[in-house]
């Protein structure tokens, strides 16, 4: 069986940190989907470490690190996380794998992306410019690149051919981008010069023949189920399946064989980037979220959107991916709030709802909201679920009840030290 541990919101939750956390427990610890338009980010030892493609898993000895077919992998960002991890002494050729099947993110590839985000001009829809939609786009349409071609002597000449392509493409966004291709491609050519160093699988099999021999195997999600191809807030959305379905399709592991679904949340709610945030605050409150919260993106620094917590988005999170446990983000930013406010339902079009409509826009939708009573403890030193205040018990209990999951673990800072297992 896979357990799979997704983010339940518009990413950010601390997928990675948790990932850390249980990483013990597995013996595989598999990326399925997304790219370095991911930022997980984990803290230990009184050093902060944010991976972009390589799973969270990779500073534990016991565990091998998968980066699944449904990944997306640009050799530059690649090589960078590589370099990084030198001083830690990993084996990386032993502890991990990539599959054949990923596909990789051409330079070109990024300048099409900003050339796509600079034609939309007002509607932007706040792309990270790492070439991600692009290449899921060259994907669908049967025409990308996979690591498993580097294993060929022509791959040089299908590189060509693409890069050319996009070349071509370029021109139709009726955008000036300045770029000099010969610098981009002679660093994606050092990039790819390091990937080949590393061992290349067939990522399907590997997994099936791991579940055979009965390996413990967690599937990492990046981004967020509301930023899904598919089910997020389109076209506010990454290129990927952020949710439960794409572990199937991202590592080729069946339905049936899909064991826990564990969800991250955040006690509040962020977002980065464009896009309807029903929730979001312009406020003192929004402002000490994000100050206290240190809301900046992992990857591109921006700080984020924050609000109260989205009852009804996260619920329809927690149905679209059947999650069985909770894991509740970063308790400890709410503290000092006298007074914490859930959203439970929206009104929308002169009517009162508790699911997610197909428009959330503000024009359409204003939060209702319950309001609880806050507490003022400093929970960052709190080692045990008894420890925690009155208040934020009766927090959690009122979401495991509206949710109907069991809320297993409670971060109350960002070391894998600050972890409370209910």
């Amino acid at each position: 069986m896979v357990d799979l541990l997704l983010g339940l919101q518009w990413g950010d939750e601390g997928k990675g940190k948790i990932v850390d956390v249980l990483t013990k427990d597995y013996d595989i610890i598999a990326r399925f989907q997304g790219g370095p338009n991911a930022g997980h980010t984990l803290e230990f030892d009184g050093i902060k470490h944010v991976l972009h493609t390589i799973p969270s898993g990779i500073f534990h000895k016991n565990a091998i690190n998968v980066v699944g077919n449904g990944v997306v992998i640009d050799p530059v960002i690649f090589k960078k996380e590589l370099d990084n991890l030198d001083k830690f002494n990993i084996d990386i050729i032993s502890k991990l794998l990539i599959s054949r099947k990923a596909h990789l993110i051409l330079p070109t590839h990024r300048l099409l992306d900003a050339a796509s985000e600079a034609s939309k001009g007002k509607a932007k829809i706040g792309s990270t410019l790492k070439g991600i939609g692009p290449t899921y786009m060259d994907k669908t349409g049967r025409n990308g690149m996979r690591v498993g071609d580097l294993e060929f002597e022509n791959w040089k000449d299908k590189y060509r051919a693409l890069a050319d392509k996009h070349e071509e493409l370029l021109g139709f966004h009726n955008v000036d981008i300045e770029y000099d291709l010969d610098e981009l491609e002679t660093e994606f050519f050092e990039g790819i010069a390091t990937l080949k160093k590393l061992t290349f699988i067939d990522s399907e099999q590997y997994i099936f023949d791991a579940m055979a021999s009965n390996k413990k195997i967690l599937a990492e999600g990046a981004q967020g189920s509301l930023l899904d191809i598919d089910f997020g807030t389109y076209p506010f959305v990454t290129s990927s399946n952020t949710t439960a379905a794409g572990a199937c399709t991202g590592l080729g592991v069946a339905p049936g064989k899909i064991g826990k679904v564990l969800g991250i949340f955040k006690a509040y709610t962020t977002r980065v980037g464009s896009g309807p945030f029903p929730t979001e605050l312009f406020d003192e409150d929004g402002e000490t979220m994000g100050r206290v919260g240190n809301e900046f993106g992992a990857t591109t620094g921006r700080p984020r959107r924050c609000g109260w917590l989205d009852l009804v988005a996260l619920k329809y999170a927690v149905q679209i991916n059947g999650v069985t446990e909770l894991m509740m983000m970063k308790a400890d930013v709410l503290s000092g709030f006298d007074t914490i406010k859930v959203c439970t339902a929206y009104n929308y079009k002169g009517e009162q709802i508790q699911h997610l409509p197909y428009n959330i826009e503000e024009d359409n939708v204003n939060p209702v909201y319950t309001e609880m009573k806050g507490w003022a403890k400093d929970l960052t030193k709190m080692t045990s679920a008894d420890e925690l205040p009155e208040a934020l018990q009766n927090y959690i209990i009122y979401l495991e009840k509206e949710l109907n999951v069991p809320i297993k673990i409670v971060s109350v800072g960002p070391d894998r030290t600050q972890t409370i297992f209910r």
